[in-house]
């Protein structure tokens, strides 16, 4: 699988590209990469491949990518800044398809605002907690933040174990949390994402671009409730909610469908696939 490294402020990105034609690029969620959504066995996006060029990359600070211990550097609009370097890099004549989870959804969704010409359509997986619903949640980051700093990443990595995943994964026997970013990086990417947020709804009505958002339930993190609102206020989206492991690893066949057929209806699909 071709590699490569892409040189950013403060930052090396690093990524991978398979398949031919047009390019979809993939961002991960907060404090994982590729290798840790590969061990994890919950996303399979290699059926865009068949008729898409997929480029994954680590965001700046985790997995093979490089990065500083700095909050800024972790803001949004400095990952969608990243996102879009990328794609200029791998794509610099056409617009390019953009998939998200968690983090990366946002990342996306700010990358759209700042340039909706670089993209023609948007993935969007599991929607953090997001607006007034996010406030407990920023306060859980900054105390593992300083729990990191005080007591080291053995901490977290306890911390996280007793919580466990959420019910729908509970299927899934190899499903760890984990958190791939040097130790020294960790309480910074978890200040900024405790200062991060969704785009407001009404920037969000300002995008015109195609979206297919894919959630699940049972998730305090990742609510039903920003997805059904995402979906609202997305003047051209549709959303799919998995409830069984089996129906979340048709996401990439669903969302392999959705960049190939042609104009989306709006509204919630809760078509059953074979």
């Amino acid at each position: 699988m071709p590699t490569g490294l892409l040189e950013r402020p403060h930052a090396v990105l690093s990524y991978e590209v398979a398949g031919s034609g047009p390019l979809a690029v993939h961002a991960h969620g907060a404090l994982s990469s590729r290798a840790h959504e590969d061990r994890a066995g919950l996303f399979d996006w290699t059926p865009l491949t068949a008729d898409h060029r997929l480029a994954r990359y680590d965001a700046r600070g985790h997995g093979r990518s490089t990065g500083r211990a700095e909050p800024a550097d972790y803001a949004y609009p400095v990952l969608a800044a990243d996102l879009l370097a990328l794609c200029d890099h791998l794509s610099p004549d056409a617009p390019v398809t953009a998939l998200g989870a968690s983090m990366g959804a946002a990342t996306v969704l700010w990358a759209a605002l700042a340039r909706p010409e670089r993209f023609d359509r948007l993935v969007l997986a599991i929607p953090a907690v997001a607006w007034e619903a996010r406030a407990p949640r920023r306060s859980g980051l900054r105390a593992a933040a300083t729990l990191v700093e005080r007591r080291g990443r053995s901490a977290l990595d306890a911390a996280a174990k007793v919580a466990g995943p959420p019910a729908v994964l509970a299927e899934v026997p190899q499903y760890t949390t984990e958190f791939d970013l040097a130790p020294e990086l960790i309480p910074a990417a978890m200040r900024a994402a405790a200062e991060a947020d969704l785009p407001t709804p009404d920037l969000l009505r300002t995008l015109p671009h195609p979206v297919l958002l894919l959630a699940w339930d049972t998730d305090p993190v990742h609510p039903l409730s920003t997805a059904h609102t995402l979906a609202t206020h997305l003047p051209a989206a549709r959303l799919h909610v998995s409830r069984t492991l089996t129906d979340i690893r048709s996401w990439g066949r669903r969302a392999a469908d959705f960049l190939t057929e042609g104009e989306p209806h709006h509204g919630t699909d809760h078509r059953p696939r074979p």
